[in-house]
């Protein structure tokens, strides 16, 4: 069993940078798809970034041109390098691994961490 744990968060002035990374316990190359979600009080869950791995990304509009994720498989890590934050930006982030076996998807989640945004 894969266990992920989310690091990096903190709290940070308007228009700074923080980097996120989800270290696992195992190989992250039986990862089909390594994604950042986050969630804000009182919202959904909500996609943030997802790199496949063949390496293609996609990202939430909101975070477009702020945001990149990468992963590293050799050091078992994935990582959200986030500049220009934006006190909205403020939320939970939890790291997400997901693997295809067959037809189904299976979801690995990290325990999250908190980052904060102050305007």
């Amino acid at each position: 069993q894969v266990q992920l744990v989310e690091s990096g968060g903190g709290l940070v002035q308007a228009g700074g940078s923080l980097r996120l990374s989800c270290a696992a316990s195992g190989s992250i190359c039986s990862f089909n798809v390594m994604g950042w979600y986050r969630q804000a009080p009182g919202k959904q869950r909500e996609l943030v970034a997802a790199i496949a791995i063949g390496g293609t990304t996609n990202y939430a509009d909101s975070v477009k041109g702020r945001f990149t994720i990468s992963r590293d498989n050799a050091k078992k890590t994935a990582y959200l390098q986030m500049n220009s934050l934006k006190p909205e930006d403020t939320a939970v982030y939890y790291c997400n691994g997901r693997r295809l076996r067959v037809t189904t998807w299976y979801d690995y989640w990290g325990q999250g961490t908190q980052v904060t945004v102050s305007s």
